[in-house]
């Protein structure tokens, strides 16, 4: 089983103490987003997890308890863009804090298990393409030799997103002008020794040697494994992602990061939710409550044993 770590929420900045504790417990509950009473119980001690794939703006909370970690294979998509206070409200300072925490993680635990997230790209009359191209290159240049990779996409203009991108006089990008984006990120990227690629775009920019984005990657966690994988596309998500099928932890609409293209806040209950989180409860927030119907998440390893046995 792969973990995530989560594409819903920001749990290495905001409830990290609450998941040392469930690796502790070795369980986790989590609420079906569309079903909120229906419930699964899923085992995490490491005979089952091959690997945690952590998604954060900030995991600075993490890392004096890195040690907890061992026995679980792991990497970071740490997103690190150039966006002021206007769209991501409640990160602490890129140049004071979060290059250096980058820097530190990637010193930790090796510059391929930190994987640079500059996304999503969304121009406006303030974050033009020529200010993305010049702070772009200010980040490359400062994370040059902490990390391989940067995956990059383009702003989904979601319906939930619709207002806030309208006040913000977000542009809807043509194919061609993202194409021209990228390539010019690409070629910077590429002067720093770091590999780009783009995450769930449906246009092809092997030519620009952007190749589409893994976010949840085979060949990097077989990597770090040491092991080959049984596993299968991810059916849960759009077409075009490459990543492989994982279990997600996180829970929508508990991120307070606030960041104004957030795809994972509906609703505007953050705040009441946040009261309610229990950093020694199985959920991450609230109890289970009576009417909860909790169900055995049945997981295994995705260790491919043939491979192994017809290699020796």
């Amino acid at each position: 089983m792969i973990l995530s770590v989560s594409r819903r929420t920001d749990i290495p900045n905001y409830y990290s103490d609450w998941f040392y504790r469930r690796l502790q417990e070795g369980f986790v509950h989590v609420r079906n987003p569309m079903n909120f009473q229906q419930v699964s119980k899923i085992p995490i001690t490491s005979d089952v997890v091959d690997c945690i794939v952590f998604w954060t703006k900030n995991p600075e909370p993490m890392l004096s308890r890195l040690y907890e970690l061992n026995g679980y294979p792991y990497y970071f998509q740490f997103t690190l863009n150039a966006y002021g206070k206007d769209i991501e409200p409640m990160l602490p300072s890129k140049g004071k804090v979060l290059i250096n925490t980058f820097k530190h993680l990637s010193k930790m635990i090796g510059r391929e298990k930190v994987i640079w997230r500059y996304d999503p790209i969304l121009i406006n009359d303030k974050y033009t393409a020529e200010y993305h191209f010049r702070y772009f290159e200010k980040l490359a240049e400062k994370l040059c030799g902490f990390t391989e990779c940067c995956t990059i996409s383009f702003l989904d203009f979601y319906r939930c997103m619709k207002k806030q991108m309208e006040k913000l006089g977000v542009k809807i990008l043509s194919e061609n002008e993202q194409k021209e984006i990228a390539s010019t990120l690409a070629e910077v990227a590429m002067r720093y020794q770091i590999k780009m690629n783009v995450c769930t775009e449906e246009f092809d920019l092997s030519e620009q040697k952007i190749m589409p984005a893994h976010c949840i990657d085979k060949d990097l966690i077989e990597r770090i494994t040491g092991y080959k994988l049984k596993s299968k596309k991810d059916r849960y998500q759009r077409k075009e992602c490459g990543c492989i099928s994982s279990i997600d932890i996180g829970m929508y609409d508990t991120c307070i990061n606030s960041c104004t293209y957030c795809y994972a806040n509906h609703h505007q209950d953050i705040e009441s939710k946040m009261r309610l989180h229990d950093p020694y409860s199985s959920l991450l927030y609230g109890h289970l409550v009576k009417g909860d119907r909790v169900s055995d998440r049945l997981v295994k390893s995705l260790r491919n044993i043939d491979i192994e046995l017809f290699s020796n």
